[in-house]
């Protein structure tokens, strides 16, 4: 079961995600004024906004303490993110077509885990899901 966080619970997470939508507003910029920045630039950047999402995301997930198997999916997630980072980072690397394959594998299982109900969902309180029923039903 998930428990309700306070805001100095999950400080660090909503900080590190302050951050990474700065570095995107950024990268905006970059793709508006690129003269107005060093060169490749843009791979440090990008890769920036998608690592530390994923570190926000695994901090996030820490202070949250979710049950064992979401904490695995949520992983499963913030390492897809990073292998997609590492493939921003170093595009002409010769591993970059394998970081992209290995993240496009993990979204992939990610959606398909959504899809089959893996784990089963738990009410989220902290995203405003109060696990009411619909209207007119009542549990059995």
């Amino acid at each position: 079961m998930y428990i309700r966080l306070n805001r100095g619970r999950r400080a660090l997470a909503v900080i590190l995600g302050v951050v990474t939508l700065v570095d995107v507003a950024v990268l905006f910029a970059w793709d508006a004024f690129p003269r107005l920045f060093p060169a490749a630039s843009h791979d440090y950047l990008a890769s920036f906004s998608l690592a530390m999402i994923a570190v926000a995301y695994i901090v996030y997930q820490f202070a949250h303490r979710p049950p064992w198997r979401e904490m695995v999916k949520a992983i499963l997630l913030a390492v897809a993110f990073l292998f997609w980072a590492a493939n921003q980072l170093w595009p002409a690397s010769r591993q970059a077509t394998l970081f992209n394959d290995l993240a496009i594998a993990l979204f992939v299982l990610d959606v398909f885990l959504v899809m089959i109900g893996w784990p089963a969902a738990s009410p989220d309180e902290s995203f405003g899901e109060t696990g009411a029923l619909p209207h007119g039903e009542t549990r059995q």
